[in-house]
């Protein structure tokens, strides 16, 4: 492809050069260059590509894009933008032959619930005959092939060619999250959404290499809703007017209040030894029962909000009604079986607000006992241990402290730190470093009627440790402690 056709869509300024020449490829890493290609000279929190403009010259480059004039050889192609990731997604979207054109594209944002409502639309359209693509936190689904993530949202060359790949897979669909940094970082640039959703904002992401403030948080967040036709919306969220400010789109809301487009009443705390989940009343636009073996009320705004989605796509009630009782995310409240006298979930709550979320919602089934077990990740804000291990202490009947992701600390200071938290509170506790040692505590424990959260790891199936990431699935750990206990 010629240069001129990646930049079609690209304001730029030609420098030196020509765009009339062969590109090979579109490479933004210097340690990976391919004769002829065009590196765009990214800026990162530790790097700018700028400064490695002349040596990818060296290395056969035939074009640079960057933000500011760089020295390179004369016979080198300088194009100057004003900013490199929004034309580095632009040029992505033409290499690939912009695939989002040839799908519908659903982009999901929000602080909570993102990941359960990409898998709740992936299900009830493919029930539906639509075979539909999916990018998000845990992977990135084309059609049988699993892609495990290292974003929520890829980087725009990553994410053009998952696109591409749906397209020729045969899809029909796909749904993505888009988290606040790839909107920041224009990861889903020069994509127009058939539909973008906002599921709720709260204070999250805020900090060094983050967002500098809640309101820049939630600026990001509704840049989704000036790229999309049609805007489904949370109708129940206090920030809703801001995220609505400056949008293109058509409005529709879903929620648990009745002035909402959807919504749901009648909502029921299903409970057993074993088992938690979820039936409600679907009102509005769409009227039906629904039942999901997901606890919480906050899961029926994920299921409204999908429910709202597919009622686009002409998804019959009975094929909506199947994919919500079918549905299971890895990570989120997944339940495990263990007992048939308690109930064991695993989550992926890592912060002091998720935590809370989860411990208040499994409170409202009414456990003999609510047991946490978690630990916090290494080289982080200390201030989250403290908080974490006050909200167990608060929430929780009795919490066991263990190790996470230690990263370069000792795993004990970061229990120190969690124990402090605890101590503000009367909650019992205990410390178990080893993270399956832990949970072989909680499991031989279980008492009747007990409700047991593994928070934390979620989806993770591995944990870090001076810069090494070791496999550990907690699936995995609960199986072999089951067999051990078992034979003992």
């Amino acid at each position: 492809m010629r240069l001129k056709q990646l930049l079609e869509k690209v304001d730029y300024e030609l420098l030196q050069g020509s765009t009339d020449i062969e590109i090979s490829g579109i490479v933004n890493d210097s340690r990976k260059i391919v004769p002829g290609c065009v590196f765009p000279c990214i800026r990162g929190v530790s790097f700018d590509g700028h400064r490695f403009a002349a040596e990818v010259a060296g290395k056969g480059a035939a074009a640079i894009v960057a933000q500011e004039k760089v020295d390179v050889p004369e016979d080198v192609t300088l194009v100057l933008v004003a900013d490199t990731r929004v034309a580095m997604a632009r040029m992505a979207a033409a290499w690939f032959d912009y695939p989002a054109r040839k799908l519908k594209t659903i982009g999901i944002t929000g602080t909570k619930g993102k990941t359960t409502t990409t898998y709740m639309v992936k299900g009830m359209l493919e029930a539906a005959g639509i075979a539909t693509g999916l990018i998000g936190t845990i992977e990135t689904l084309i059609g049988d092939r699993r892609i495990p993530s290292a974003n929520t949202t890829p980087e725009s060359l990553v994410l053009q060619e998952y696109l591409a790949q749906m397209v020729d897979a045969g899809c029909e669909a796909v749904v993505m999250e888009v988290s606040s940094q790839a909107l920041m970082m224009h990861r889903v640039e020069g994509i127009t959404f058939d539909i973008g959703v906002f599921t709720n904002i709260s204070a999250d992401h805020i900090g060094p290499n983050e967002h500098a403030s809640f309101e820049d948080y939630m600026e990001c967040k509704s840049r989704l809703f000036q790229m999309c036709k049609a805007g489904i919306f949370n109708g129940d969220d206090i920030h809703l007017g801001r995220i609505l400010e400056g949008h293109t789109c058509e409005v529709e809301t879903y929620g648990l209040r009745k002035s909402n487009m959807l919504y749901a009443e009648n909502i029921r705390l299903v409970s057993r030894p074993g088992y938690l989940g979820t039936g409600f009343d679907v009102r509005g636009r769409m009227n039906f029962h629904a039942q999901m073996d997901i606890p919480g009320k906050f899961s029926v705004y994920n299921a409204l909000c999908a429910i709202a989605v597919c009622r686009h796509f002409g998804v019959e009630k009975e094929q909506l009604v199947k994919a919500l009782y079918d549905v299971k995310v890895k990570g989120r409240v997944e339940m495990v079986k263990v007992s048939d006298d308690f109930t064991l979930l695993i989550d992926y709550a890592h912060n002091a607000m998720a935590l809370e979320s989860l411990l208040t919602t499994l409170r409202e089934y009414h456990p003999s006992r609510l047991v946490a077990v978690f630990g916090c990740g290494g080289n982080r804000d200390r201030r989250r241990r403290y908080e974490m291990g006050e909200i167990s202490g608060r929430c929780a009947d009795f919490t066991i402290i263990t190790s996470d992701n230690p990263r370069y600390e000792n795993p004990e200071a970061i229990m120190d730190d969690i124990e402090k938290g605890i101590r503000r509170t009367s909650g019992k506790y205990v410390r178990i470093t080893d993270r399956k040692e832990a949970i072989r505590a909680a499991i031989k424990g279980g008492k009747p009627g007990d409700l047991i959260v593994l928070a934390g790891k979620g989806h993770e199936d591995y944990q870090e440790i001076c810069g090494k990431k070791y496999p550990m699935d907690e699936r995995v750990l609960i199986r072999e402690i089951l067999e051990e206990e078992g034979r003992r």
